[in-house]
């Protein structure tokens, strides 16, 4: 398998899939075309911690697509799924982070304040990898008095470390590597392992959602 084929997941030959991504087919040029599907998913799909599924079929590209919100594995597979459709290599990148601001209704959901496995994209700008982080919508960034993470695919864009006030928000603890596909079982083996409360909880239910 290679970074840019589709696949069960990354199911970028959906005929939804297709429409989201026909106005980008025009841009000019890479650059242009890894920004603005950036922009798409970081401000199309709402981040929502509370939207954890265990069921394979809801990490679909077009499954996700058709939400309006997401888990941050969930806009990462979006936009793998749109870059690569667009024929520009991309990868799932997991990580393990921490939310110094998690609030409380989050902590007790999970047991704790670290987040793992946590979703980006690499993305092959034509001259290297970089890797991008589409999680937080401009919104709830303005909420929480973070500036919205841009990304123009020239460099790293990964989430903020402190917020407007200079209080730390988030900080990588561990990184899992990248995926060619969605590592749907390394993803429930980590959820398992990080938080055996809550996936005792919701697993016959196939997952959370609030």
């Amino acid at each position: 398998m290679n970074n840019l084929e589709a696949t069960d997941y990354i199911n970028y030959d959906h005929p939804l899939i297709a429409d989201i991504v026909s106005p980008f087919q025009s841009l000019p040029g890479t650059r242009e075309k890894i920004a603005a599907v950036y922009l798409k998913v970081r401000d199309g799909w709402r981040y929502n911690p509370y939207d954890i599924s265990f069921q394979k079929e809801d990490f679909r590209a077009s499954a996700i697509a058709g939400k309006q919100e997401g888990h941050c594995i969930d806009k990462a597979i979006l936009m793998v799924t749109f870059l690569r459709a667009l024929h520009i290599p991309a990868r799932i990148h997991l990580a393990k982070v921490t939310n110094h601001l998690a609030v409380e209704r989050l902590i007790e959901l999970l047991g704790s304040h670290e987040l793992a496995p946590h979703g980006m994209v690499d993305v092959f700008n034509g001259k290297k990898w970089v890797k991008a982080s589409p999680t937080f919508n401009k919104e709830l960034c303005d909420k929480f008095g973070v500036a919205p993470l841009e990304f123009t695919g020239e460099e790293d864009a990964l989430l903020q470390a402190f917020n407007k006030q200079g209080d730390q928000f988030m900080e990588y603890l561990e990184d899992y590597g990248h995926f060619e596909d969605v590592p749907f079982e390394f993803i429930m083996k980590t959820f398992t392992e990080q938080y055996p409360e809550m996936y005792t909880n919701y697993k016959d239910s196939g997952g959370i959602r609030f």
